[in-house]
C-alpha cells in the first residue's frame, strides 16, 4: 500500500507556505514501511530555499529514504501530532484506523515548526474555521472528558471542542492542550489531567522559573485560573508575530537530531553526550549550545525529571541558522530510590545514572573543562537545594503539593 502527500514550508521571514517536496510512504505485505522524500526542482531553484532539517533531509537533489519511525522522516514526524494529538484526531475523525500520512494531513496547519502537509501541489490558503468563542473552562472540562473517554457526542459544542483541541496536537507531550492567541502572539495552554498527583500546571510553571534562576534559557510562561483550575500558558518560541501574520521557525526534536527511535525499548541512541556532539555539527554557536545542554542535563538530574526523553529537546531556526530551543516540559518526579536515579538519556560514562560523578565524566564532549563543569554543577546544586521550596511556593504551589514533590530535589545519591 502506498500513500503520499506534499510537504509545504514557510521560509525564513515569510508568512505563507511554499511547496518544498513530496513524501511517499509504502507498506509491504509484512507491514514494513519505507518512507521516501524528494525536494521539488522548483523549490531547489529558489535562492531562499532552506533544508527541512540539517540531519536527514539536507537541501540536495536526490531521493531520500528511511525505514525508521514507521517510515516517517524525523522532521516530518516532529511536525505531526503527539500522543495527545493522535487521541484527539482519532476521536475527531471517527475512523477506526489511521495511517501515518493521515495523522500528518489531519493535524492542523498551526503545528510546531515551519512545515505543513496537503494533497495539492500548491499549498492551500490559511483557513480559520472557528468563529465561535468557547470559554477555556469548558474546553478544559471537555478535554478531561476526552481523556477519560467520556466525551458526550450529543453535546452541541463537542465537535467544535475537538476541532479547537486539534490546535494543540503537535506541541509536545501527552497532556491535554490547545493553542490560544493574544495580542503578543501564540501560547500553548496546558491543562491538568484528572489523574494528576499534584497541580501539574503550577508545578511545571515553578520548574520553568527555577530553571530560569539557574541560568537556563526557558520558554516564557504564565499561570491563569480558568473555571477554578490552573492552566499553564507557554509562549510559542517557534512563532514570531509580524504585521502580516506569523513567521515560523523550522524545528526538529532531539530524537531527529540523534537519528533515534521513539520506543524506550530502542533507546540505545538516547544520549545527552551524543546529542551534544550532533548539535555541535549544525548549530551556529556550538560552544554556547553545548554548555546550555549540559546545564539542562544537570538541572533534570537535580529535580529528578525522568521524562527528559529526546522529544523534550529541540533545535529551531527562525532564520537560516540552527540553535537549541528554549527549555520546556520540565517536571519533577519524587521516585522511591534515594541511592540511584536514572535520567531518560545517557548522561555520562555510567550511562543514565543521575549523579554528580557521572555528569562530570564526559564534560569535555560538551566543550567544557572539568573546572567549568564542576562550577556549573556546584552552583546549580546549591541553588536548587536552597531555593526550590521558596520558588515553588512563590509560584503558588500548595504546601501539600510541595511536600509531595520534596523528595525529587537533590536526592542523596546525586552527591555521590
Amino acid at each position: 500500500m502506498t500513500s503520499s502527500c506534499f510537504v509545504y514550508i514557510t521560509l525564513p521571514g515569510e508568512v505563507e507556505n511554499v511547496t518544498a517536496g513530496q513524501f511517499q510512504l509504502t507498506t509491504d505485505q509484512k507491514g514494513i514501511a519505507l518512507g521516501q522524500f524528494v525536494y521539488g526542482k522548483k523549490y531547489l531553484s529558489r535562492n531562499d530555499a532552506v533544508e527541512i532539517d540539517p540531519i536527514e533531509l539536507k537541501l540536495q537533489e536526490r531521493l531520500y529514504g528511511t525505514a525508521r519511525l514507521g517510515g516517517v522522516f524525523g522532521a516530518l514526524r516532529d511536525a505531526g501530532p503527539d500522543y495527545w494529538g493522535r487521541l484527539v484526531i482519532e476521536k475527531h475523525s471517527g475512523r477506526p484506523i489511521l495511517g501515518e500520512i493521515d495523522y500528518l494531513l489531519e493535524s492542523p496547519d498551526d503545528r510546531a515548526g515551519a512545515l505543513s502537509f496537503g494533497l495539492g501541489t500548491t499549498p492551500p490558503a490559511p483557513k480559520r474555521k472557528f468563529n465561535k468563542t468557547i470559554d477555556l473552562d469548558k474546553l478544559q472540562r471537555l478535554a478531561h472528558d476526552l481523556v477519560q473517554d467520556e466525551l458526550d457526542s450529543s453535546d452541541p459544542d463537542a465537535t467544535q471542542i475537538q476541532e479547537l483541541l486539534l490546535l494543540g496536537t503537535s506541541m509536545g507531550g501527552a497532556r491535554p492542550k490547545a493553542v490560544v492567541e493574544d495580542e503578543s502572539g501564540l501560547w500553548v495552554a496546558k491543562f491538568s489531567r484528572p489523574d494528576d498527583r499534584w497541580n501539574n500546571p503550577r508545578v511545571e510553571f515553578a520548574m520553568l522559573e527555577l530553571a530560569r534562576q539557574c541560568g537556563i534559557s526557558v520558554a516564557r510562561s504564565c499561570i491563569e485560573n480558568i473555571g477554578g483550575k490552573d492552566v499553564l500558558f507557554v509562549h510559542r518560541f517557534d512563532r514570531e508575530k509580524t504585521r502580516n501574520g506569523y513567521a515560523r521557525a523550522r524545528m526538529i526534536s532531539g530524537l531527529t537530531l540523534l537519528r533515534a527511535e521513539d520506543s524506550v525499548q530502542k533507546r540505545d541512541r538516547w544520549s545527552y553526550v551524543v546529542m551534544s556532539e550532533e548539535l555541535r555539527r549544525v548549530v551556529s554557536q556550538p560552544k554556547k549550545d553545548a554548555a546550555e545542554l549540559f546545564r539542562r542535563m544537570c538541572f533534570n538530574a537535580l529535580i529528578s525529571n525522568i521524562d527528559d526523553h529526546p522529544r523534550n529537546h529541540a533545535l529551531i531556526a527562525m532564520d537560516r541558522e540552527w540553535k537549541l530551543s528554549p527549555a520546556y516540559d520540565l517536571t519533577p518526579s519524587p521516585v522511591v530510590s534515594e541511592d540511584q536515579r536514572d535520567l531518560a538519556m545517557t548522561c555520562g560514562a555510567e550511562q543514565r545514572f543521575a549523579n554528580k560523578r557521572n555528569l562530570l565524566s564526559e564534560c569535555m564532549r560538551f566543550l567544557l573543562s572539568r573546572d567549568e563543569a564542576t562550577q556549573i554543577i556546584s552552583s546549580m546544586e546549591e541553588k536548587v537545594e536552597s531555593t526550590w521550596y521558596d520558588v515553588v511556593r512563590a509560584c503558588g504551589v500548595s504546601v501539600k503539593d510541595a511536600e509531595t514533590i520534596t523528595r525529587a530535589f537533590v536526592y542523596p545519591g546525586f552527591k555521590r
